[in-house]
């Protein structure tokens, strides 16, 4: 029987941990111990990809650090907004070359793709642990290069990640006060298709 969890229910049996997950805006503010931190990184190295090249770059700062201004001062205005209350801001970085000792760079085609498995293991972990964590695309590009001190020749910024623990809505500037809920997913039918697209 298909599950519900934290109002949402799936149309196929699968573990309750993909309808608990979600994306908060709202978070306590509280640090978050670097061990705790080391957790996340730690689930997010175990994800597959291509060759185990593991081409994911994780760049963080805890909130109220030195290292913390130039990452959020790359975040869009919008974000910064609920941000703010987040105890670690993190982006994460995809190296667009497959690199082997003695041999000229080559491009890696499925770069983004398992960078993108990473940030899902890392999401599910903070989940686990009982943190969250919200991953947005609302960010300066070129600021976050400099920022991070990446290349945009060698390096794609995938995504930055607000980290915390999660807090209620009433805490959000009132803007963001309704989207504080888990949204919905299109069904299973709208982007699975047997043999060829649009079967």
């Amino acid at each position: 029987m298909a599950p519900t969890q934290n109002n949402r229910t799936a149309d196929h049996d699968i573990d309750p941990v993909f309808l608990n997950r979600w994306s908060p805006r709202a978070f306590t503010g509280e640090a978050m111990p670097d061990a705790v931190l080391m957790r996340l990184f730690e689930a997010a190295r175990w994800a597959p990809s291509a060759l185990n090249i593991q081409p994911w770059r994780f760049v963080y700062a805890h909130r109220g650090t030195p290292e913390w201004t130039p990452l959020f001062d790359a975040l869009m205005e919008m974000n910064q907004a609920w941000v703010a209350k987040a105890s670690v801001l993190a982006f994460c970085l995809s190296d667009r070359f497959r690199r082997k000792p003695g041999a000229e760079p080559t491009a890696n085609r499925s770069h983004s793709f398992d960078a993108g498995a990473a940030w899902a293991c890392l999401a599910l972990q903070a989940h686990h642990l009982g943190w969250a964590a919200h991953a947005m695309g609302g960010f300066h590009g070129d600021k976050a290069h400099l920022a991070l001190g990446a290349s945009e020749a060698d390096y794609r910024v995938e995504a930055a990640i607000a980290i915390g623990r999660p807090a209620g809505a009433e805490t959000l500037p009132e803007a963001y006060r309704a989207r504080e809920v888990p949204s919905g997913r299109e069904p299973v039918g709208r982007f699975v298709f047997e043999g060829r697209m649009g079967a």
